[in-house]
């Protein structure tokens, strides 16, 4: 179909050729069954004669070999080529699985785009345009489905149709995004995966059942079962309205199922109940943390309330002031706390705290300005922040907590 043999024959790993050019590094075939870099897939290695492949592009529409090292051979000679099996059968089985993976995502989202694909040694990405959430009860659903895709041995097919009536047909996905090594003078190569139980290219339009439908150049295997271990990782938002779906396969995906399974077990175990309780428990435990924590907040706000109540007022510059410390509260809820009582039990209220550093909150009544009498402890004590006329942050102060209260009322 396309000027990529490797996509057309993906089996075909040792071929015989003339040698059409060569620049330095750089090696013309007069035909080639290695892939070349395109659509998120990244080039075949091997050698050429005897000196490994590291690259291959596609150039003016013709192969471009980058060798490690400079050949002995030259234009017109016959060459014995060889492609790295492992590294092929790799990306076959990681492509046919993101094929999979769409598939998947057509089924759990009302609407989502394809929109790029990229085959790591580590992991497969492929990029989604949805508005829909991508949570873990989605990736697992896709998890799921793409484990269940590979265990029903579903055949895979490629072949080639007018572009026009490939456009036309609901059943292909063809998009923006797809490379343009699947399109040749008018024709699209289409990669079919079929039903459970039959299927093919020939079954695109009938069955309700073929998994998935697709415009593209890439290498895949001929049958899902020989995906192999695969297992959704994770997703990410490379922006607003698209998601990076990533998965393992092969080695890799066996290894994350080994880290899954331990924590797992460990969680059940640490938790005390069956494996298929644990999720549940882990649900109301976080609940019952939430509560505490809310709970706890509340005591801790309530106690910093009681300090400043209880705190002697002090005059300072004309003003009645109160001053206590904050204790385990950080700047936002003593901030809150302060500017409940300020104009009500004194002019200004001041708590000094330490989170991550010293702070202070100066809160005031109509009054006072906050920002100003903030400034004040700034120049006394070292530091700096800022705020409004009411409600004033500051920070990094050169004493303790207790020193700025023991400061402002001495």
């Amino acid at each position: 179909m396309s000027g990529q043999r490797a996509a057309a024959e993906p089996y075909a790993t040792r071929f015989e050729t003339e040698v059409s050019a060569v620049d330095g590094r750089r090696v013309w075939l007069d035909s080639t069954h290695f892939f070349a870099e395109s659509g998120g897939q990244p080039a075949d290695y091997g050698t050429i004669g005897d000196v490994p492949v590291v690259d291959v592009q596609v150039e003016d529409n013709e192969h471009v070999h980058v060798l490690e090292s400079e050949p002995r051979f030259r234009a017109g000679k016959r060459v014995l080529c060889s492609i790295d099996w492992e590294a092929r059968m790799y990306c076959m089985r990681a492509h046919t699985a993101s094929h999979v993976l769409f598939g998947a995502a057509r089924r759990v989202f009302d609407d989502v785009t394809y929109t790029g694909l990229e085959i790591g040694d580590e992991r497969v990405r492929l990029d989604l345009a949805t508005d829909e959430r991508v949570d873990d009860d989605a990736l697992v659903e896709l998890d799921e489905l793409v484990n269940r895709a590979v265990w029903e041995s579903r055949p895979v097919s490629w072949d080639s149709m007018p572009v026009s009536e490939a456009r036309e047909t609901d059943e292909i996905h063809v998009s923006e995004a797809t490379e343009d090594t699947a399109f040749e003078k008018g024709r699209v190569r289409v990669v079919t995966i079929g039903d459970a139980d039959s299927g093919g290219a020939n079954t695109i339009k009938s069955s309700r059942d073929t998994w998935d439908v697709a415009a593209c150049g890439g290498t895949h295997v001929r049958n899902t079962r020989e995906i192999g271990p695969v297992t959704v990782l994770g997703s990410v938002t490379p922006k607003p309205g698209h998601v990076g779906v990533e998965l393992a396969v092969g080695p890799r995906a066996i290894e994350r199922r080994e880290v899954e399974k331990r924590v797992t077990f460990a969680a059940s175990r640490q938790l005390g109940v069956p494996l298929g309780e644990a999720t549940g428990e882990l649900s109301r435990l976080e609940s019952e943390r939430e509560k505490l924590a809310d709970s706890v907040g509340t005591l801790q706000r309530e106690l910093v309330k009681t300090r400043v109540e209880s705190a002697e007022p002090f005059e300072r510059n004309g003003r009645t002031w109160v001053a206590t410390t904050a204790g385990v509260v950080d700047a936002d809820e003593a901030g809150d706390v302060a500017e409940s009582v300020a104009g009500d039990l004194a002019d200004v209220v001041v708590i000094a705290g330490e989170s991550d550093s010293p702070f202070a909150v100066v809160a005031a009544g109509e009054e006072a300005d906050a920002e100003s009498i903030l400034g004040e402890l700034t120049d006394e004590f070292g530091g700096g922040g800022g705020g409004s006329d009411r409600l004033a942050w500051g920070g990094d102060f050169d004493v303790e907590p207790d020193d700025v209260v023991t400061g402002l009322e001495g």
